[in-house]
């Protein structure tokens, strides 16, 4: 039997594509729609609306279109208010389950609309108090009222501003200076927006960033006030102290680019020398490390999470070897973040757009294209990419911030 809904969605529809995704999601998924309204904003802030009649062959066929529809702004007409269901154990969901994604969502509870809290993606919605909060699975408990079925839910996607600054970066690699420069101008002006907005800028980072030799331009960076959080694995730490202490990262001198004699054991003795001190605030304390990205961290009293990998050696005191543990930490310091700047850690950028609401913006720097394209198939489109060598972004950058 078919099966109709009536759902409409506002916004900007048209220059950030939004409309044509919701026609193309609809024949993908072999239902037909038929327009009963558009209306095109007259301004660049104006927005405009849409509103569709679906058909599907089955209810679960239109459900699984609905689901789809939900995460592109589209929501069911007059659809009452959202059915929740009580959570009977522990980590388990009804099958039904509404799945989150990062873009801001409304809920219509006791015949009110109310703003979801903590928007990220892959997440429950667990009302309580006349509240609703994005929760994670695993911290689902017996008691909780979880969001079911698709409505009753309201979806608002990031869309695509006109007028912003026209921050677009080349898809294709950068292989000039001056292109280069660009990018780097044009995430300085985001930096400063940021820091006049009274929001914090959140660094995520890979170790690549210690063997390009970026770790100087990452250390003026936060030097000047620039970084409120650094986010990294136990890798990072390990061979920016291992550089700071042997002048070599992975065995490798930087100062000539040649293999040092015994080099391979220097990120051990790196790691020794923590173990020594205890952690790596004492090293500084006790002048253990007086130079490198960790150091400046420590002297500038900006927070730092380690999150540590079945491949780290050591790992430092300081790295969280806990996952569930490490990704909380990396939640709370992303508390507040107007901007992040993920440099050259595929798995960490990954893992921090995951916890990221659509309106923070991400800045990828990475000299493998494929990183920002990752990201941005998990759904964080608000991910810009600037396609070069880490090493050289950053010294770029320091300066400009100077």
């Amino acid at each position: 039997m078919k099966v109709q809904e009536l759902v409409e969605a506002e916004g900007h529809l048209i220059d950030s594509h939004i409309m044509e995704q919701i026609f193309d999601t609809v024949v993908e998924y072999e239902a037909r729609y038929h327009v009963e309204h558009f209306s095109i904003g007259r301004t660049n802030s104006e927005p405009s609306r849409l509103r569709l009649q679906l058909e599907a062959d089955s209810r679960e066929a239109m459900d699984r279109l609905l689901a789809q529809l939900l995460g592109l702004g589209c929501s069911a007409v007059d659809s009452g208010n959202a059915e929740t269901r009580l959570v009977t154990r522990d980590r388990c969901v009804p099958e039904d389950f509404y799945s989150t994604t990062n873009h801001r969502t409304a809920l219509r509870y006791q015949d009110q609309w109310i703003e979801v809290e903590n928007q990220r993606m892959d997440a429950m919605i667990v009302v309580a108090e006349g509240r609703a909060f994005c929760r994670r699975l695993r911290d689902i408990k017996a008691g909780d009222q979880v969001v079911v079925g698709m409505h009753g839910i309201r979806v608002t996607p990031e869309s695509k501003e006109r007028d912003r600054m026209k921050f677009s970066f080349m898809s294709n690699e950068i292989s000039s200076e001056r292109q280069v420069e660009t990018a780097v101008r044009q995430t300085v002006e985001l930096m400063k927006q940021t820091r006049a907005e009274g929001k914090r800028i959140v660094v995520v980072a890979g170790p690549v960033v210690v063997h390009t030799g970026g770790g100087p331009g990452l250390s003026a960076i936060i030097r000047r006030g620039w970084v409120q959080a650094l986010l990294a694995g136990n890798a990072l730490a390990v061979h920016d102290i291992e550089s700071a202490v042997c002048g070599t990262s992975l065995g490798i001198r930087q100062s000539d680019g040649r293999q040092a004699e015994h080099g391979h054991r220097n990120h051990m003795r790196a790691i020794n020398t923590i173990y020594h001190a205890g952690s790596i605030p004492a090293a500084v304390e006790t002048g253990r490390l007086t130079t490198g990205v960790m150091y400046e961290c420590v002297k500038a009293g900006v927070p730092f999470v380690l999150a540590g990998s079945l491949r780290d050696d050591g790992p430092l005191p300081d790295c969280v070897t806990d996952m569930n543990a490490a990704q909380d930490q990396y939640a709370a310091q992303l508390q507040g973040a107007g901007l992040v700047l993920c440099l050259s850690s595929m798995l960490h950028t990954i893992a921090t757009g995951n916890m990221l609401p659509s309106w923070v913006k991400m800045v990828c720097v990475d000299i493998n294209p494929a990183v920002a394209t990752k990201v941005s198939d998990r759904g964080s489109g608000q991910t810009v990419a600037v396609v070069t060598d880490v090493g050289l972004f950053l010294e770029h950058l320091a300066k400009a911030l100077n």
